[in-house]
């Protein structure tokens, strides 16, 4: 932990009066690659929390963090959190930031603990893939990491490996970010879901094509 005592000068990321002496974290920045090579792609899938949070005890330098993104080549990043979490968390202005600092931008919000629809789940992975496949390499987060973050990470491997089965994937999440990775019983249902609801979905847009081509 190291005492900063100077205002942190790029847009956006300045510090109220009563938070210039706090106290910032300014060790390095986590990101967990999760090998992809499984699933016939090269490209690792980075996973981590929320860069610059500053909630409870963590209390981060955004601006160090995105330099630090920056070094790691990151390009594409995929940011789970509602725009009221990055208000609770004290980074208001981040995906204004990500944007600044020239990341591309993928905002998927959906609440904590919670799962996207089947449908918002497969935008994602479709844009995940892209990326991945072309060699951009990609930053997935939520606010810990650990939820969110997870349950589009396994699903993401079981819809580029159509072999893998759900317990598989999320004990590779495990295996990578600990054993708090995908955290409520809604998200490990999903999980172990997935492939029969992408199969429903996947049909009825198909259904719906043939009854509009009629």
């Amino acid at each position: 932990m190291v005492l900063l005592r100077s205002r942190e000068v790029m847009s956006g990321f300045d510090s109220s009066d009563d938070e210039e002496n706090e106290e910032l974290d300014l060790s390095p920045f986590i990101v967990n690659w999760l090998d992809m090579s499984c699933v016939g792609c090269a490209e690792q899938l980075g996973i981590s929390g929320l860069p610059g949070c500053r909630f409870k005890d963590t209390w981060r330098s955004l601006e160090t963090d995105i330099v630090t993104l920056k070094g790691m080549e990151i390009t594409e990043v995929f940011v789970l959190c509602t725009k009221g979490e990055l208000n609770k968390y004290r980074v208001p202005y981040l995906l204004h930031e990500y944007t600044g600092a020239d990341f591309n931008v993928h905002h998927h919000p959906f609440p904590d603990g919670q799962a996207p629809s089947v449908a918002g789940m497969v935008k994602m992975l479709e844009e995940l893939k892209v990326n991945l496949m072309q060699g951009r390499k990609t930053l997935l987060h939520c606010f810990g990491g650990l939820g969110r973050s997870c349950v589009v990470a396994a699903c993401l491997l079981m819809y580029m490996d159509e072999s893998l089965d759900s317990e598989s994937a999320i004990q590779r999440l495990r295996q990578l970010r600990g054993p708090g990775a995908v955290q409520s019983v809604k998200q490990y249902n999903f999980i172990h879901d997935f492939r029969k609801n992408l199969e429903e979905y996947e049909q009825g847009k198909e259904e719906a094509s043939r009854s509009v081509s009629r």
